[in-house]
């Protein structure tokens, strides 16, 4: 079953590339009383995600968190040495919060994962706010590209 609007989300593990190398970090800690943009991709450094999906984020991180979102993060079943090299990459770190579900743990309890053809178990292309752990807005793209999960329709959310 996929995770709704009004849900609270499951507890999860997920882990972040630090100074000191990969560090876990729990869904507590990232969600529990904090307004957070949460958006998903199917793979660090592809071609959608690194060009069409992340730049949104990047460009919009000042008048997303001015409208009292607390913290963006990026999820991705990749590992945390991809997702901390794709944060490099971006110049995104210390903007966005990029969590690895190396797994795919987070993205098969929240009913957002599938399999691709040529690159396995994935996650779906989403967005979601959640405020103190409850989704109050959610947008799983249903066709390839970024529309609905994209920052400009996140920012018409909050």
């Amino acid at each position: 079953m996929t995770i709704a609007v009004g849900d609270k989300l499951p507890d999860a593990t997920f882990k972040e590339m630090t100074a000191d190398g990969a560090k876990v970090i729990t869904s507590a800690e990232i969600f529990a009383d904090k307004k957070v943009v949460l958006f998903g991709v199917p793979g660090a450094f592809t071609p959608t995600c690194s060009n069409n999906h992340l730049p949104g984020y990047l460009e919009n991180h000042d008048a997303i968190l001015a409208r009292g979102v607390d913290t963006i993060a990026v999820v991705s079943v990749n590992d945390a040495h991809v997702m901390g090299a794709w944060a490099n990459f971006t110049g995104g770190e210390g903007k966005i919060l990029y969590l690895a579900d190396g797994n795919g743990d987070f993205a098969k309890s929240v009913g957002l994962d599938f399999v691709s053809n040529d690159m396995g178990l994935r996650s779906r292309r989403f967005s979601m706010i959640v405020d103190n752990g409850k989704v109050t807005a959610l947008n799983v793209e249903t066709k390839p590209g970024v529309d609905t999960s994209g920052a400009a329709h996140i920012l018409s959310q909050l």
